[in-house]
């Protein structure tokens, strides 16, 4: 049987169809593109809004005064995150290249150190390293000190006098103090001074002293807590930083009223000064503006929040609060920043049984 003609209509009804069709293709890829294009703008705006990102490990209120105040000074947003100095510093080697820091800040050094060693850290700018002490940043120049606190042996005045205190940190170690004094052991503050004392006089003596830390020592969940115990009448001392003691007295006093400090001096592995560091990531897509923040928190404007905030930490650069025993007087042994061995420390007050 002969194929019946399609009727006219139909054949222009097809046309229409394919055509509809089409452009209903190119719209669709169109209105795809302009989508796709809205987005990249959408995130680049982001990108652009958040401004630079800072691993914050140093006090929350602390990092939150220099973001701050560099903000109002330059119109260079930061977006701070919050966390540990251990906890960033693992972080940024699983991040890698792809982390989206551009600036790490720390309370102790040996958490730097983890971090450069991985070789993730952009040379600091030369202007900025020359406004810091070389005794406050590391020979390698891929950090720089932003801040310093010293351990001291806080006490309870109402059983201790001066001439029973321990003329060394490593005193403790003795029988004699068995159960009266503490110490927080987990925590990083507590474990830089053991990469310090490791540094200063070896593994086997560090070992030693470890061994009588946990013979003698009660633990406790950090510095504050230590303090608290010891204005408690808990222990006779503890080894803490310096800063806990001077930030409770100039609120209340409340954990503090009944507590001294010790400076053991005399380049004691006690007299530990321990640096905060500041490093900037060499994955930045924001070197200028990474550069420009560690300028400005190590210069004098950065430094001076340290001198007249509420941190009550040491400035690196510049003077520091009137009621500190000056940096200068507690002969403070010479530690190289940059060689402070985190892991080892671990890995020794594991074996020790204190964490």
């Amino acid at each position: 049987m002969p194929r019946s003609t399609p009727h006219p209509q139909q054949g222009a009804n097809a046309m229409e169809g394919i055509m509809t069709n089409s452009i209903t293709r190119r719209s669709a890829l169109a209105l795809a593109a302009s989508l796709l294009a809205a987005t990249s703008l959408a995130s680049g705006a982001y990108a652009q809004d958040e401004g630079i990102v800072v691993y914050n490990a140093q006090h929350e209120s602390l990092g939150r005064e220099w973001i701050d105040a560099f903000t109002k000074e330059t119109g260079i947003k930061v977006t701070m995150r919050q966390g540990s100095d251990m906890q960033f510093a693992n972080q940024i080697i699983q991040e890698g290249d792809a982390s989206p820091a551009d600036v790490f800040l720390t309370e102790n050094s040996p958490a730097m150190t983890l971090v450069d060693g991985a070789g993730l850290f952009a040379p600091v700018d030369k202007e900025t390293l020359d406004q810091v002490p070389p005794e406050y940043r590391p020979a390698d120049g891929m950090w720089t000190g932003i801040a310093a606190r010293s351990t001291v042996f806080a006490y309870d005045k109402r059983k201790l006098t001066e001439d029973k205190l321990p003329k060394s940190m490593l005193d403790l170690a003795d029988p004699a103090w068995k159960g009266r004094w503490g110490a927080a052991p987990a925590g990083a503050d507590f474990q830089a001074i053991v990469s310090a004392l490791l540094q200063l006089k070896g593994e086997e003596a560090t070992a030693a002293w470890l061994k009588g830390l946990k013979d003698n020592a009660t633990p406790y969940k950090g510095n504050s807590v230590a303090l608290k115990a010891v204005n408690a009448g808990e222990v006779e001392g503890a080894i803490i930083y310096h800063y806990y003691w001077f930030g409770d007295q100039a609120k209340t006093a409340e954990n503090s009223a009944n507590v001294g400090l010790h400076y053991f001096k005399n380049q004691d592995p006690g007299a530990f000064v321990s640096i905060s560091g500041g490093g900037i990531l060499k994955s930045t897509q924001h070197m200028k503006e990474a550069q420009a923040f560690l300028k400005f928190i190590a210069g004098k404007a950065g430094q001076a929040i340290l001198k007249d905030g509420t941190s009550y930490e040491y400035s690196v650069s510049g003077e520091s609060n009137a009621k500190l025993v000056p940096l200068k007087e507690l002969n403070a042994p010479k530690v190289e920043a940059s060689e402070l061995n985190s892991k080892k420390v671990v890995e020794m007050m594991t074996a020790a049984g204190l964490i």
